[in-house]
């Protein structure tokens, strides 16, 4: 029995002759070539010709084009395309050729027909499969400082097919935000799909980094687009920080970055005080750098201050020599009049009981005429306020 049904197969395959032909599928990328296989191996008979068809979106009825000759080789048929080639060996009967420069149209079903004698025609339908990478973008969308949530950003694949997927990472930023995606498909098979970002303009979220990853069988690995977000908001945090050399530099923080603008109440700055950017310098210390000092920051959304008090006497260095000569003086009439009283032996080892003069030791005043020494880095003792 079992021989009987092995005979009635072998029959079968020879009245197909379909499965006597080797072929496959091609997939290919836009633009690149694609190798269309048909082979009909093992057979002593005699070839006649092989011939292509094409069903394609540009050609939708069968269609032949391409006859390879058994005797005169190849030829175009119903008119011809040059991006076809015969890479095949009419010896071997093999008919395999090759599209360049393949475009959406050429998407589609091919036959490869090999006419043999005498059993005649053998095909093989093979489907030519097309990937279309796709074109990225990323569109970013500066948000206000706020508590409602809003559109962050959009990430887009346009024109892929098969239809890309897109998503975000945002494991770098701390604060949930929420994606949405939507799919578009054009009438040449292609597809659009964008990807958006959603969340709270929050000052957490302020310069996080995160990322759209796209990845498309059109491409050879993932695409990574970047993004920083950007909250903006008015100047805070306003604050002076003393610096080397009696400076004094305004920080804030603010997006986009504050200008900084120094001045002094009632008074413009006095001739020795440099500004460079955020730094106000003195140049030296004189009388006339006594005042209350003013750093604004300010950007297109709002403004805010910081204020600070700088005092310098008008004594100087001669009044300082003279101060120090009139303390001797003092100090030399005062030993006089206790040598005259008998009472410095009072003061002498074993001479009587020491006692604790109640006063309080002299010492000379702090030099008003410097600025505080403040050690770099440090903040100023000052006040700030967000203007109106």
């Amino acid at each position: 029995m079992w021989h009987n049904l092995l005979l009635m197969s072998l029959l079968m395959s020879s009245r197909n002759p379909r499965a006597l032909v080797s072929g496959g599928s091609s997939t290919v990328v836009l633009g690149d070539t694609a190798t269309l296989p048909c082979k009909k191996p093992d057979t002593s008979e005699a070839l006649t010709q092989i011939s292509w068809q094409r069903r394609t979106r540009a050609n939708p009825l069968d269609d032949n084009f391409y006859v390879i000759d058994a005797t005169t080789g190849p030829r175009f048929v119903n008119g011809g395309d040059n991006r076809f080639t015969f890479v095949g060996n009419i010896d071997d009967i093999d008919g395999t050729i090759q599209l360049s420069n393949v475009t959406l149209m050429d998407e589609g079903t091919y036959t490869c027909i090999i006419t043999l004698f005498p059993s005649g025609n053998h095909r093989r339908e093979m489907p030519l499969r097309l990937l279309v990478p796709p074109s990225t973008s990323l569109e970013d969308n500066p948000v206000i400082l706020g508590d409602e949530e809003v559109f962050i950003a959009n990430c887009t694949a346009a024109g892929s097919k098969p239809p890309a997927e897109v998503r975000w990472n945002t494991s770098s930023v701390s604060i949930i935000l929420r994606t949405t995606s939507i799919s578009t498909q054009h009438e040449n098979g292609t597809a659009t799909t964008v990807s958006s970002l959603f969340g709270k303009p929050s000052r957490d979220i302020n310069g996080g980094l995160v990322q759209c990853v796209i990845t498309a069988e059109g491409l050879t690995e993932e695409k990574v687009l970047p993004l920083k977000i950007q909250v903006h908001f008015s100047p805070v945090d306003v604050s002076i920080m003393a610096g080397p050399k009696d400076s004094f530099e305004c920080k804030s923080e603010a997006n986009p970055s504050a200008n900084i603008t120094w001045k002094r109440s009632g008074k413009s700055l006095p001739q020795s005080a440099r500004v460079q950017g955020a730094v106000l310098q003195f140049s030296s210390l004189t009388s006339d750098l006594t005042g209350l000092y003013q750093c604004e920051a300010r950007n297109q959304y709002g403004r805010s201050e910081a204020f600070f008090y700088v005092y310098v006497s008008e004594v100087s260095q001669v009044g300082w020599v003279l101060f120090g000569l009139l303390l001797v003086i003092l100090i030399g009439i005062g030993a006089w009049k206790l040598y005259q009283s008998g009472k410095w032996r009072s003061c002498l080892p074993g001479e009587g009981e020491s006692q604790e003069d109640p006063r309080p030791p002299t010492s000379a005043p702090a030099d008003p005429s410097e600025l505080v020494r403040l050690q770099e880095g440090s903040p100023v003792e000052s006040s700030s306020r967000e203007a109106d």
